[in-house]
């Protein structure tokens, strides 16, 4: 049995006051042991409060993002390395927003050297693989699924589910208000199910959690997670209000 996992993007949003504001609503909403495991993903900057703010609590702290490298001269990047001494247990790779939207738009190549150095030093990453919606249309979701999943583990071993997480990020049901059927992500999921069996083997297959970012909100979570290979969220634009944010959390907890 897999434990489901929800994990809040807040991007390049809220600033310290409103972040410590959001992690005081959220202790006192989600009291008592939690059925799911829940992360918290705050912008560089704020890591180091974040993880005192989340001191003795449930809630674990992640990363959006961390850099291959140990060291050295890449201005403006932060290294695995640094991500860990902050206290963060899990990073965000391959997000949609860095394939696509942002500076030098990384490949599946960037994104494979990422997973290897956070999983190195530690840290499990959630690797993020997703189809836009000019792939949908030309019937290449699963296509693209299997060769970004295959890039992002080559060369990469897991051998339990603690190593790894994957989130299907549907790119065209990002910000966009459009959202995938429950069918659609199952489907999806199913797919990254059977090709992490032929990757990794099938018993540490069977436990890498495997959660949905399209646009997760508490009215669709429920559809969402009675499927089953949908083992949580990840959760951008409804993750910057802690009470709508844990009104996922509790959805998810219910649906496992």
């Amino acid at each position: 049995m897999r434990r489901a996992l929800v994990a809040a993007n807040w991007k390049m949003n809220l600033d310290l006051p409103q972040m410590r504001a959001w992690v005081a609503a959220a202790r006192a909403e989600l009291t008592g042991t939690l059925a799911v495991d829940v992360v918290v993903c705050p912008p560089f900057p704020y890591l180091f409060p974040m993880a005192k703010a989340l001191a003795e609590c449930a809630i674990r702290l992640g990363a959006q993002d961390a850099y291959h490298e140990t060291s050295g001269a890449f201005t403006g990047e932060v290294s695995a390395v640094m991500v860990r001494e902050t206290g963060a247990a899990y990073v965000i790779l391959g997000h949609s927003e860095r394939r696509h939207t942002i500076g030098h738009l990384e490949d599946d190549r960037m994104v494979n050297l990422k997973l290897r150095a956070v999983q190195s030093v530690g840290m499990t990453p959630i690797l993020c693989v997703g189809e836009t919606l000019a792939q949908r249309k030309a019937s290449q979701t699963l296509d693209v699924l299997s060769f970004q999943l295959s890039a992002g583990l080559s060369g990469v071993r897991v051998s339990s589910g603690e190593q790894l997480v994957i989130a299907y990020e549907p790119v065209w049901a990002i910000g966009t208000g459009l959202n995938a059927t429950a069918a659609q992500a199952q489907e999806a999921h199913a797919h990254l199910r059977a090709e992490l069996t032929r990757l990794i083997g099938r018993e540490p297959a069977a436990q890498v959690r495997i959660i949905y970012g399209g646009s997760l909100k508490p009215e669709n979570a429920n559809e969402l997670m009675g499927q089953a290979d949908v083992d949580g969220g990840l959760v951008g634009g409804a993750s910057l209000k802690a009470e709508t944010f844990t009104r996922i959390v509790r959805v998810v907890s219910q649906s496992g």
